[in-house]
């Protein structure tokens, strides 16, 4: 088989938006991802942007996005279309409709939208390591033949455009090599306070430069307490300098207090803890 050859010129396409900082690091595996066209896997503790990288995608490419969140019980069949058996009998007891037509209540899923989409698009395969153990597996089966056929009608579905596919992990449960060995692999390291003052100055372009550096301090002062259990995430952050803006307060309430400490921590053991600490 000839060797794929990359095109150099649309190698470099993705480079955060200006609402999606980056780092040269995570636009080099979304550009490795895009010239490969493998699906690109995102790890990361909870709150570091693996969903809205998708999403930047999205806007950075103007290709439209299908979110498919994944739960315990999804299976890669859901993802290509059902059969809704129970519309199709309340059909053929109560409504006026042609209910001998089985097309009519067959309705696509994530990747049967994305294969069928006139145009390319992003599918985020959000949280793929909630589901079974076998469902990676059969979700690249899917993802490699880019079709499928409706068992009810024998309709086949082909792809028109290859989807950009962007799957996020939460590290829950090991992910099977043979899945892993198909991706591009990125892990998204939590931002350093330089590149955090960056992104809360994104979100609060008008905020006082002394609020955030205070907010900052203090927030991975938080971070770094031991024996946390949750530790608050960059959009927790964003929410809690929020909360103080709207509040009226200042950096020098906040040398001496942490308020509304509901935003950042979630676990009535890490307020305890801050609580103890601070006495």
């Amino acid at each position: 088989m000839p060797e794929k050859i990359i095109d150099k010129q649309a190698f470099r396409r993705f480079e955060g938006t200006a609402s999606y900082l980056t780092n040269d690091s995570l636009e080099a595996a979304v550009n490795c991802a895009l010239a490969l066209e493998r699906p690109l896997l995102v790890k990361g503790e909870p709150g570091t942007g693996k969903t809205l990288l998708a999403e930047a995608i999205s806007e950075a490419l103007g290709a439209p996005m299908i979110h498919w969140p994944v739960k315990s019980s999804t299976r890669a069949q859901d993802g290509l279309y059902v059969y809704d058996t129970v519309q199709r009998l309340y059909d053929a007891r109560f409504g006026d409709g042609d209910v001998k037509d089985i097309r009519h209540y067959i309705k696509h899923g994530p990747l049967g939208r994305a294969f069928s989409a006139d145009k390319r698009v992003v599918l985020l395969i959000d949280e793929v390591d909630k589901a079974d153990i076998e469902f990676p597996n059969d979700l690249l089966h899917e993802l490699d033949r880019m079709r499928f056929t409706v068992s009810e009608t024998g309709d086949e579905v082909v792809a028109k455009q290859r989807p950009i596919v962007i799957i996020t992990s939460n590290n829950e449960k090991e992910l099977p090599d043979a899945f892993l060995r198909r991706c591009v692999f990125h892990f998204i390291d939590f931002p350093e306070q330089e590149l955090m003052k960056r992104i809360v100055r994104v979100h609060h372009p008008k905020i006082d430069q002394s609020l955030i550096d205070q907010a900052v301090v203090a927030f991975y002062e938080l971070r770094a307490m031991p024996r946390i259990r949750k530790r608050p995430s960059t959009s927790e952050l964003v929410d809690w300098i929020s909360v103080l803006m709207h509040a009226g307060v200042g950096k020098e309430r906040l040398v001496r207090e942490l308020p509304f400490l509901g935003v950042l921590l979630k676990k009535e053991q890490d307020v305890e803890l801050l609580k103890a600490i601070r006495r």
